[in-house]
């Protein structure tokens, strides 16, 4: 949780000093890099969303492990991301940093949600 509501905190600054960046900022990336790293993956190592998409990671259907993007036409870009924990028919369960009860990209911690589907734009493999 973060310590003041503003993306900061001990744990937050550790996501974010992971990627090189400075508190308060946005972390759902910087969470979702750091899990990674702490699996022994070098890779991915960002802070911006759009970043863990690029081409050669994409692939079309999640499965555990697979990072996953929703995409904000306010923003023109992908602008909060998860990765996956499992999948029951239409549904999706993942882990998101930066989110809160009610699924923001803006919250005050990191949650296990559950989404359809259909509310998410890409998938990204960093297993492979």
């Amino acid at each position: 949780m973060e310590r003041t509501n503003k993306n900061d905190g001990e744990r937050i600054a550790e996501y974010l000093r992971y990627c090189n960046i400075g508190t308060p900022a946005p972390y759902c990336a910087a969470f979702l890099s750091f899990v990674f790293g702490q699996a022994g993956l070098k890779q991915p190592r960002t802070a911006w969303s759009p970043a863990l998409f690029p081409v050669s990671r994409l692939v079309k259907e999640p499965k555990p492990g697979i990072v996953y993007g929703i995409y904000f036409a306010k923003l023109g870009r992908i602008g909060h991301c998860g990765i996956t924990e499992s999948l029951r028919h239409s549904w999706l369960t993942g882990i998101e940093g930066n989110t809160n009860v009610a699924g923001s990209r803006d919250g005050d911690g990191v949650y296990r949600r559950i989404r359809h589907t259909r509310t998410i734009a890409r998938y990204a493999d960093w297993l492979k």
